[in-house]
């Protein structure tokens, strides 16, 4: 060792089994180890796991088979890893290789004594350390080797059974006497060592267990007073959920020692649950990292306090076991749990999850902890049927939520409590320490529910992924490289023409019908769309509607006055490009529309009952409720029992009847389930259950999927794929070519060109928050108190600021719920008088201002950026 490297400062690196089991990655290990023994001046200690695929060989030993040739396999596997490593595998492990023969004709072998089965589970280890020093050294390097069982001692636990006592052990972790000194008397300035096994107290080898590698190095820095524990693997560190089935689940940067705790036990494998308190208890900061991207930050857990709040991570386990007892006795009654328990313990089960009423408990028990089984079960539920009535339920799928503050974010987790309505939830757990939700479901209603709910958390806040010092890239940007940059805004060309109109006077609506004609063509391109329909209510400008009605697109209005502006600006307006969807108007309504000759669409029957001289002889389109609501918002799903829309599937029969009876023909069928909904195949979705409606109703000739198509609110916010859309539709249109296909945007084509903008009146600073107030607010922008909307939001006077702040954005209405958008970072200097902008203000911004307060709407002003002078 150096004589200028201090031996009581230690660094910790433990990699697993596919980090040891090519020739580069030992390289990688290698380069790894000496760059922090040089960059931090420290000695390094390097715990290694068994070459991949070997602990399942050895488990399989221990379980009864041939041990003979299953140690045959694995010495040829390991002399053919020496040929890799150009390494003579005699000389290398020639003493390793000999004590699998000895193993093989062990006494205790015929009888598999939990003693024995330990020292073959340990082998693997014990192998790739060795052949690892051996090749580290003739790379040049000043590598040790040692044996874990020399520096960690297993200690007994309370209530453990015989084979956890030898096959699942705990370590001591608090360092005796001069066990750091001896530890550092060891020559090499970086040594390798083993992960899982340890010294059992009768001097023979004890096993940590599954993932006991990661709880082997946590043990090592504990005892060390390491810097760090730092766990290489084969991705990147933790992430907000399994990537593998997330791909836009975010890297997770920082965690405190808790919710990585959490994170680990509810579901992440990157991480033994048991390796975080050893490190925790020493307060040693871990890092997870990946040994094939070593340049990535990784994920640094630590005792540092974070003062985000949010959801960081989201996970399943499979495979839950749900034991529920009822007993009108329990109620009032000493001790039931008590004997309850006590037969969970006699067969050696620990339980997770908790839920109880007067007469009911329920709890689950995770197999990966409990070593569940038919007969176990069975044997416990024969114990459980003497004191209550007992039902076993599986296989569940446990959904769990992690995060600090959970009990704050319930009011932002409406969307993810509307998902789980969908399915049957059997239990549902929030802990005492909040952090972490959990719902139990039937495993099967599981699959595919986490990317929608992971989506749901971040649209709704509950996942703060803006926060870069806790999120990271995405799993996809990761593998496929960054997302290409979003476009700059058209308003930053137009900035100097946005401030002219705001010295006019604020608030006022701005928009540009170049981004609306961009929109209307982007939908015109799309071959497998027949008829085109603006949905009128969300901007209604005159400006807008002759842009788009100069692109082709008809109009679908909701009332009257709607459709009487229409054909005010149009009066020679193809009637059939005018679509009437009401909700619950008056007859005359429906009379109107009648007499102008517009399409007409109607969602009930009690219409057709009550007002049938209105309807007999009529065309109709009929609007149907699918019986599911979408959105980003549960005030924009417009489908479900819940929703005030459509007609119920059930009540199509009766409403094809009563149409008949007044020769009333159904040319139209329809359904908008709700907006902002990002999936392209929900509108294949809706097509394909129309189509089969519309084929036993056999007078159909369009089929209209409504609208809803998303716009990017939120800055990590990715564009709708409009593309896989066209594609979507072109293939499921072709399924069902006899009918038309129409669509009724609204957001989509106007959202992006408008914006709100507003002259700062105050900066006000209130116990730690820093407030920006406005000229207008809730009246004039009702979305972000209405649904929770996100609206960017800038200072326009001072765009190209870079020292920035966060601040609350508020208006002047006498209301708590007057804030257009929180914690949004503006300039720092930002002062009276300021004009900010709000984004993506096109759609339902002025249609739905007021005059509360008495204060004045905005004004509306347009331009033609492509065709207006500066």
């Amino acid at each position: 060792m150096s004589s200028h490297i201090p031996s009581d400062r230690w660094i910790v690196l433990k990699f697993g089994g596919t980090s040891v089991s090519r020739r580069h990655r030992w390289d990688t290990i290698g380069r790894l180890a000496k760059r922090r023994a040089d960059e931090q001046g420290a000695r390094v200690l390097v715990v290694v796991s068994a070459l991949a695929g070997v602990t399942n060989a050895l488990q399989a030993i221990a379980d009864g088979a041939d041990a003979a040739a299953g140690f045959a396999a694995l010495e040829e596997k390991h002399r053919a890893f020496c040929v890799e490593l150009e390494l003579d595998a005699d000389q290398a492990l020639g003493e390793r290789l000999a004590a699998l023969s000895v193993l093989a004709a062990d006494p205790r072998a015929a009888a598999r004594t939990l003693d024995w089965q330990a020292e073959v589970l340990g082998q693997g280890e014990l192998l790739s350390s060795t052949l690892g020093s051996v090749y580290l050294r003739k790379q040049g390097l000043d590598f040790g080797w040692c044996d874990a069982r020399d520096w960690l001692d297993a200690i007994a636990l309370p209530n453990q059974n015989e084979w956890s006592t030898r096959l699942s052990v705990s370590c001591r972790r608090e360092a005796e006497g001069d066990w750091r000194a001896r530890f550092a008397s060891q020559p090499a300035r970086m040594l390798l060592t083993q992960g899982f096994i340890a010294r059992h107290a009768d001097g023979g080898t004890a096993i940590l267990g599954r993932g006991g590698s990661d709880t082997s190095a946590a043990y090592f820095g504990a005892l060390l007073g390491a810097q760090r524990v730092e766990i290489w693997t084969d991705v990147p560190g933790m992430f907000s959920a399994n990537p593998r089935e997330v791909p836009d689940a975010r890297l997770l940067t920082r965690l405190d020692y808790a919710e990585a705790q959490e994170i680990a036990t509810t579901g992440a494998k990157v991480l033994h649950p048991r390796s975080i308190k050893p490190c925790r208890d020493g307060g040693v900061p871990m890092a997870i990292l990946d040994t094939e991207k070593p340049e990535l930050p990784g994920t640094r857990i630590d005792g540092a306090a974070l003062t985000v709040p949010g959801v960081k991570a989201i996970s399943r386990r499979n495979g839950i076991v749900l034991v529920s007892m009822e007993s009108v006795g329990m109620w009032q009654q000493v001790g039931f749990l008590a004997d309850v328990f006590e037969r969970f313990k006699r067969h050696g089960l620990s339980v997770d999850l908790i839920g109880s009423s007067e007469t009911n408990v329920t709890v689950s028990l995770d197999p990966s902890e409990n070593l569940v089984s038919t007969d176990v079960l069975a044997k416990l539920s024969a114990d459980l049927a003497e004191i209550c009535r007992v039902k076993v339920i599986a296989p569940c799928a446990a959904i769990t939520l992690v995060g600090r503050g959970m009990r704050s974010l319930l009011h932002k987790l409406s969307d993810v409590w509307a998902a789980f309505g969908k399915e049957r939830v059997h239990l549902i757990s929030q802990s005492s320490n909040d952090l972490n939700l959990t719902f139990v479901i039937d495993e099967a209603d599981a699959d595919g529910l986490l990317p929608h709910l992971h989506a749901e958390l971040i649209r709704g806040g509950a996942m703060p992924v803006q926060d870069a010092a806790v999120f990271g890239p995405s799993w996809r940007e990761i593998v496929q490289g960054p997302a290409a940059p979003a476009p700059t805004p058209w308003w930053h060309a137009r900035r100097e023409r946005l401030l002219r109109i705001a010295d006019g006077a604020t608030p006022a609506y701005a928009y540009d019908l170049s981004i609306v004609r961009e929109r209307a063509r982007a939908l015109n391109a799309v071959s497998a769309i027949d008829r085109r329909f603006f949905a009128l209510k969300a901007n209604p400008h005159p400006d807008i509607l002759r842009t788009l009605y100069a692109e082709g697109f008809g109009l679908e209005c909701v009332s009257l006055a709607e459709l009487d502006h229409v054909l005010g600006l149009f009066p020679d307006i193809d009637p059939q490009r005018v679509l009437f969807t009401p909700s619950f108007a008056p007859r005359s309504e429906y009379e109107a529309a009648f007499e102008r000759g517009v399409i007409v669409t109607l969602d009930n029957v009690e219409a057709l009952r009550h007002w049938p001289e209105v309807f007999r002889g009529r065309n109709l389109w009929v609007r149907l409720d699918l019986g599911r609501g979408e959105g980003h918002h549960a005030k924009v799903k417009t489908g479900g029992t819940a929703s005030k829309f459509g007609l119920p599937l059930a009540a199509l029969d009766r409403f094809v009847a009563a149409a008949r009876a007044l020769d009333a023909r159904i040319v139209g069928v329809h359904a908008h389930l709700g907006s902002g909904v990002d999936l392209p195949k929900h509108w294949q979705q809706v097509y394909a259950e129309l189509a089969g409606l519309a084929d036993g109703i056999g007078t159909v000739e369009t089929i209209d999927i409504g609208g809803g198509l998303p716009i990017p609110y939120k800055p990590d916010a990715v564009a709708f794929d409009i593309d896989a859309w066209a594609q979507g539709l072109a293939e499921i249109k072709a399924a069902y070519p006899r009918y038309q296909l129409a669509i009724e945007p609204g957001r989509y084509m106007v959202a992006e060109s408008g914006v709100l903008l507003l002259r700062v009146t105050q900066v006000v600073e209130k116990d730690g928050v820093r407030r920006v107030g406005g000229d207008a607010g809730m009246n004039a922008l009702m979305r972000p108190a209405l649904y929770e909307a996100y609206h960017g939001i800038h200072n326009l006077s001072r765009l190209d600021d870079a020292q920035k702040a966060a601040f609350d954005v508020v208006g002047p209405i006498c209301e708590s719920g007057d804030v257009l958008g929180h914690a949004r970072w503006l300039p720092e200097a930002t002062a009276e008088g300021d004009v900010l902008l709000v984004a993506d203000a096109g759609a339902y911004g002025f249609v739905m201002a007021n005059r509360y307060n008495l204060r004045e709407l905005p004004q509306q002003i347009t331009f033609d950026g492509e065709r207006d002078e500066p």
